[in-house]
């Protein structure tokens, strides 16, 4: 087994915590170096292209969060071997990054500018991207995006999910998940029941 790090955020979210839950679902041996923000300056000086999350396998660091989850998933088990199921976990991981990356620039906003570009998202491509994707769990059977079982396109929507409904997000509704695809809601709910999951979890509770 190769030696493993992942650095990215002290936090439960973003694009790194996907990989971190996979791994560790899959008992796969990882250092988790988390940092705060405040050392993001430092980090990123020598971060492939000054981002994060990074993956270094045996030494050699890793770009592209999608890529290290994919990684991860075969490592864990947690990734499809049928080429089509492999496709339809692919396909959701890449509209939730998708999704992702147009919300990123509402960060570096503020007040009514950040409010009306986020409430742009909402009335628009947010909702659109969450219809989608209940209809493609309902389409699988309504309790795994793919290959009938947990992968990490179940990791990648859960841990969005989440973050919409955690109230973190400044003018992105709390109930806007419930509104649109509340299926969403309950494949978060289930995949948070998981026994793995919960385990991971409360090495962190305090």
């Amino acid at each position: 087994m190769p030696q493993l790090k992942l650095t990215y955020f002290d936090f439960h979210g973003g694009r790194g915590e996907p990989v971190r839950l996979a791994l560790a679902i899959g008992g796969v041996a990882f250092e988790d170096h988390r940092f705060a923000y405040p050392e993001f300056a430092d980090v990123r000086q020598t971060a492939p292209f000054g981002q994060v999350p990074v993956l270094e396998v045996d030494g050699v660091k890793v770009t592209q969060c999608d890529a290290m989850l994919r990684y991860a998933g075969k490592l864990a088990g947690l990734y499809p071997t049928d080429p089509l199921q492999a496709l339809y976990c692919d396909e959701v991981s890449f509209v939730v990054e998708e999704a992702g990356i147009k919300i990123g620039p509402t960060f570096r906003m503020t007040g009514e500018e950040q409010k009306a570009a986020r409430l742009a998202l909402v009335n628009g491509s947010m909702s659109v991207y969450l219809r989608w994707l209940e209809q493609q769990l309902l389409a699988h059977g309504g309790e795994y995006f793919a290959d009938g079982r947990l992968t990490v396109a179940d990791l990648k929507v859960f841990v969005d999910i989440r973050a919409l409904n955690s109230g973190r997000l400044d003018h992105v509704p709390t109930d806007l998940v419930q509104q649109v695809a509340p299926a969403l809601n309950a494949h978060m709910a289930r995949i948070a029941a998981l026994p793995a999951v919960q385990a991971y979890y409360a090495k962190f509770a305090k």
